[in-house]
C-alpha cells in the first residue's frame, strides 16, 4: 500500500509551482489552499495539483522530492506545464 505522496502544484495566476511530499495529499492541499497562514504557498494562491506520484517508502518519495528541485527535474515540471 502506498503511504507516501510527492506532488507538484501550480498557480495559474502567478506561474509558480512548489513541489512537495506528504503522507496525506487531500489535507496536505487544503493547507496549501486555504488553512495555512504563513509560509511561501500562501502568497501564490489559488494552487492546482499537476501531477502526483505515489511511493510505499518515505525515503524513496524524499529523493524524488529532492531531484525535482534540481535543475533537470525543473525541466521535467516545465514539460507538465506546457
Amino acid at each position: 500500500m502506498e503511504k507516501f505522496v510527492v506532488y507538484i502544484l501550480y498557480s495559474e495566476k502567478f506561474d509558480r509551482t512548489y513541489t512537495g511530499f506528504t503522507s496525506n495529499l487531500v489535507e496536505r492541499f487544503k493547507s496549501h489552499n486555504e488553512l495555512g497562514t504563513k509560509g511561501y504557498t500562501i502568497n501564490f494562491r489559488p494552487w492546482t495539483v499537476i501531477h502526483v506520484e505515489f511511493f510505499k517508502e518515505k525515503k524513496d518519495a524524499m529523493k524524488r522530492e529532492k531531484f525535482l528541485k534540481t535543475g533537470q527535474g525543473r525541466l521535467f515540471i516545465k514539460s507538465l506545464i506546457k
